[in-house]
């Protein structure tokens, strides 16, 4: 049987405190979602002043990275290429700002954010993804 890494509840923190600082740093206020490898939500939080449906989105990018061991942006870009590729299914959104997180060569998880331009939804993710190392 195959054995491969996974997100432990103590990575998922550690990631979130420097995606919040990364945030924080540029006073954007956004919601956070890391999921592990199947999409499951390890942890959520939405900072004072961030829309609702912030969480939501968050959650929806960071699960479409991990299920497809792709960042969102991939999706965003294919739909510009291929507009056909809208109707591609999806398990989220096609949005900028959601990142795998690779460890070992296997995808354990994803982070996505979302509250400010997407480009900076990302600068947040990048954040956490460099802080599981």
């Amino acid at each position: 049987m195959r054995q491969k890494p996974a997100l432990t509840n103590s990575d998922a923190h550690k990631m979130m405190a420097a995606c919040i600082a990364e945030a924080q740093k540029n006073k954007w206020n956004v919601a956070i979602a890391i999921v592990d490898d199947s999409g499951a939500v390890m942890l959520l939080e939405r900072q004072d002043g961030c829309g609702a449906i912030s969480s939501d989105v968050a959650v929806k990018k960071a699960q479409t990275s991990a299920l497809t061991k792709r960042p969102s942006k991939f999706f965003e870009d294919r739909v510009k290429e291929r507009p056909g590729f809208v109707t591609f299914p999806t398990p989220g959104v096609m949005f900028q700002g959601g990142l795998p997180l690779v460890h070992q060569g296997e995808c354990v998880g994803a982070i996505g954010v979302s509250g400010v331009q997407s480009h900076e939804d990302e600068q947040i993710a990048q954040a956490g993804v460099t802080a599981l190392g």
